[in-house]
């Protein structure tokens, strides 16, 4: 008894310090709870300091893949950081980066050969863009300056992946700061007639292959993905797959792209790259890509760097979680976890699963709560997501839901039993009486 009083006199004083110094991310402080006092994690499992237990149905913002504190993972960032913690990448290497780069160039889709690494996917993504830019300008197209991407897309908080993501609800703010951008609807037709009329003032296409995630996992067929490569080809732009969400056994295959069966020209990936435990980010490119910014004036380099680009432990941790997707088939695992979320709502729905627009790409499931009566909405800013999670937290599962829409992507050591306690907790915000 005096053990549980101490634990919620600790998650107490936690948030109240909490409350008197931290700003949180994607989070309107004025009306949102209080934040869970998190105490440690194990598994699928989240342990808060008052000694709740909630399944982590949405991998802590997609990023924990093999689960939390998977010991493997644990043991090379151990090793790692007695062996070298950290050394700048600009004129030094090592071998855990060299390795990694090794890694991913042999699991990626055909044609990737070069790897640049960063921190994030918004920076992922961001080098892409300036690697493209630039590509133009120093073959004297500096004409080729607009982008093109998809209606409700989302590719990051930096000012580059900021300009190519939707504007609405997040961006609005910072649109004359932003660059031109054309946004096509997901329909081949229409993404064939905008690339034509840019014609030589097209940059680039940047999508979100399968699965637009914050967009409120909007999904597309692979024959739209395979659509997209034929127009880069026709057009001679290239077209940058952005899968720091989608990569590494999301949607069943490795990469979305993958699944598809199409080959990009980058590859952006972060999230999963470390297995959620460090951030770590890298950025694909074909080789003439990286050919054009070979130069004997030094102008023409990529002028783009991080303090912790290559980061040696991220890159050791990073090796691991590879070896562990291998080793337990971590998109089988998930495709798998996926499956059964999704039978034991579609049992559940029956016909209102079409309704509710129940949908899944490997361990992604979603679906679409109908407008709020009451006035709440079914936009991303509606404050009925709060509602709904703190719902979803009474029944011992942590889910963030994007507006109306509710989705789950566990991490693969999700048991039997939370995939089904995780459709239940869905089910209830379908039917709050439940």
């Amino acid at each position: 008894m005096n053990d549980q009083r101490g634990n919620r006199d600790a998650s107490g004083d936690l948030v109240a310090r909490d409350a008197r110094c931290v700003w949180h991310p994607y989070t309107q402080h004025q009306l949102e709870a209080a934040p869970l006092p998190v105490a440690s994690a194990s598994g699928a499992r989240l342990r808060l300091h008052d000694g709740r237990e909630l399944v982590d149905a949405i991998s802590s913002w997609w990023t924990c893949l093999h689960g939390h504190g998977e010991p493997q993972l644990v043991e090379a960032l151990r090793a790692q950081a007695a062996r070298l913690d950290h050394v700048l990448f600009a004129g030094a290497t090592h071998e855990p980066a060299v390795r990694l780069a090794e890694e991913l160039v042999r699991r990626a889709p055909r044609g990737l050969s070069r790897v640049f690494y960063s921190d994030d996917g918004s920076t992922a993504v961001e080098v892409a863009l300036k690697l493209v830019r630039q590509h133009w300008v120093q073959h004297g197209e500096s004409q080729r300056a607009v982008f093109v991407a998809l209606e409700c897309g989302y590719h990051g908080d930096t000012f580059g992946a900021m300009a190519v993501g939707d504007p609405d609800p997040f961006f609005r703010a910072f649109e004359p700061l932003l660059f031109r951008v054309e946004r096509a609807s997901i329909e081949a037709g229409a993404l064939e007639a905008l690339v034509a009329r840019l014609g030589s003032s097209c940059a680039g296409v940047i999508v979100e292959p399968l699965v637009q995630g914050a967009g409120g996992m909007r999904m597309h067929a692979p024959e739209f993905l395979r659509a997209v490569r034929a127009t880069c080809d026709r057009h001679g732009v290239p077209l940058i797959a952005d899968e720091v969400m989608t990569g590494f056994g999301r949607t069943g295959e490795l990469f979305a792209c993958a699944k598809a069966g199409i080959e990009p020209d980058l590859l952006c990936v972060a999230k999963g790259l470390t297995g959620g435990m460090l951030p770590l980010a890298a950025t694909l490119c074909r080789e003439p890509l990286y050919a054009s910014f070979l130069h004997a004036d030094r102008s023409k380099a990529f002028f783009h760097g991080h303090s912790f680009t290559a980061n040696p432990i991220a890159c050791a941790v990073a090796l691991a979680s590879l070896a562990l997707v291998d080793e337990r088939d971590t998109p089988r695992r998930l495709d798998a976890l996926g499956a059964s979320i999704e039978r034991e709502l579609a049992a559940a729905l029956g016909a209102r699963a079409a309704d509710l627009a129940l949908r899944r790409c490997g361990g992604i499931v979603a679906l679409d709560l109908p407008g709020d009566s009451s006035g709440g909405g079914a936009g991303y800013l509606s404050t009925r997501a709060l509602a709904l999670r703190a719902l979803a937290i009474e029944r011992g599962v942590l889910l963030r839901p994007l507006g109306n829409v509710v989705y789950a992507m566990p991490p693969a050591c999700t048991s039997a039993e939370d995939a089904s306690r995780i459709a239940r907790a869905m089910l209830a915000l379908v039917d709050p009486g439940r």
